[in-house]
Formats: structure tokens, sequence, C-alpha cells
């Protein structure tokens, strides 16, 4: 098995067209996007059949173990464009203990430190940089309160773009340093993450920069969306009774919900 054949192998994608959350109007794949002209998030929508008719379990089995072996259910076309920092396919722990404490049959976590960056938000800005790498993209910021701009510093880095970040006055020094060990140019906003956020906002237009933050943008969620794929493939297909997952900004639970 090629361990690289997942980054480099010739495979389609089924997008086929984006979709309005709020008011269902569609736009056009392969086009650079933010908000719906409603202002609302906007969602990437597939051919299922064609998915469906492409790849199936076995052949999803004999796949190197990492994000981009669900490259069917991704948006990504060109595999050149795919910035990777090698994210693998991350571990289900059970925790023994906790099970006989609580007589609980089965407790799992799912431990999404093993990615680059040491967090989950690996998957949504991994994607979401590649598909910005994909469409010209070459300058980019958000607001953050710390993992997030770290995971886009290292991608957007990695990608050779410019990456500006806004951190509120609370965040911690250990995750503005991060952030700006991984290339970053970083500030501490004197206020909240709202405040950060607007400081994107306004930057637009001058600095040329593509607004990274929550919701703002479409493919962090197809990133996020790997999660639920790959706990599905892990337990046979046989999904858990219950799912904890840290809402946050929300990016995360639809990327689930789409899984």
């Amino acid at each position: 098995m090629d361990q690289f054949e997942n980054l480099t192998a010739d495979r389609p994608t089924f997008v086929t067209h984006l979709e309005c959350s709020a008011t269902g109007e569609r736009y056009e794949a392969d086009q650079l996007h933010g908000l719906s002209d409603a202002g609302k998030p906007l969602l990437v929508h597939y051919d299922l059949d064609g998915i469906g008719g492409s790849i199936d379990k076995e052949a999803l089995a004999a796949r190197p173990p990492d994000m981009w072996r669900y490259r069917e259910f991704l948006p990504v076309r060109a595999a050149e464009h795919i910035v990777s920092l090698g994210e693998t396919t991350t571990p289900l722990i059970h925790l023994s203990n906790e099970e006989a404490r609580l007589g609980a049959r089965s407790i799992i976590v799912k431990d999404e430190s093993r990615l680059p960056t040491a967090s989950f938000k690996a998957r949504g800005l991994g994607m979401a940089v590649t598909m910005a790498n994909e469409l010209g993209v070459r300058r980019v910021a958000m607001p953050t309160n710390g993992n997030a701009g770290a995971a886009l510093a290292a991608y957007g880095s990695r990608a050779g773009m410019e990456v500006y970040v806004f951190c509120p006055a609370d965040t911690p020094e250990v995750n503005v340093r991060e952030i700006a060990l991984l290339g970053a140019r970083v500030w501490r906003v004197n206020g909240l993450i709202n405040d950060c956020e607007k400081i994107v906002g306004a930057g637009k237009e001058e600095m040329g920069w593509f607004d990274f933050s929550t919701l703002k943008e479409p493919y962090r969620i197809e990133g996020k969306k790997t999660m639920g794929l790959e706990l599905a493939e892990q337990m046979q297909w046989d999904l858990p009774d219950v799912i904890f997952y840290p809402t946050g900004g929300g990016t995360g639970i639809i990327g689930m919900w789409k899984a």
C-alpha cells in the first residue's frame, strides 16, 4: 500500500453545487464563496448516487488510514491542491474505568489530539485551506480563541499563504505564541471574539484577505464531516446510541450531521 495514495491518486469528486442553508438558493461549485446573498452559511451538495456507484466499503477499507481516504465525499477536485500535514485516522479509546464506575456498557472517546496541531480543528482547516488553495486564495484571516488559529496558521503556511489571526485579549499566551510559531501574523485585540471578527470583516476590502471566520466559508464543515465518516467506518458502520460532540461555533456538529 502506498501511504501517500490518498494524496496523489486521481479520484473524482461528486460536488454538484452549493446551497444557502436558509433560502435554498443554489450557487455554482468551483467558485470562491463566503456567505450567501441572504447572509447565511452555504452548504456543499453532492451527487450521492454517484458516490455510491464509485466506492464501496471494501475499497475504502483498503486505502491508507487518513482523512483523505474519503476523497469521493469531499469537494477538492485536483490532488495537487491538497494541503496536508499528515491527518491520520484517530483512535477510539474505551474508558474502561469510567464504564465500571458508571455501570455503562461502553464509553468510547475518539482521540483527536493525534491530528496535526493536536486538535480536531485540523480536519476543518485542512479542508478549508485546501479549497482556498484550489480556488486561488493567497491571503487569509480569522478571529480565534486559539486552536482554530493554530490550525489555520499551520495549513496556511504549508500552502504558502499569508495568514492573519486576531485573538481576544484573554487568549492564553501559549496559544498566541503557537499561532505565531506556525507562521501567522497574530494580534491580541483589546476586546472579545466578536471584536476580532469585526476587524477581519472590515479588513477584507483593504487587505484583500479571504475571511475564514466560523461558518463564513463553506468548506470547514466538509473537513469536520470526515470525523463522522471515520467514526462510522471504525465501528463497522454501526453507529453509537449517543454521540457527545463539543459544538463550539457549530461547524463540527453540522459536519457530523452531514456525514
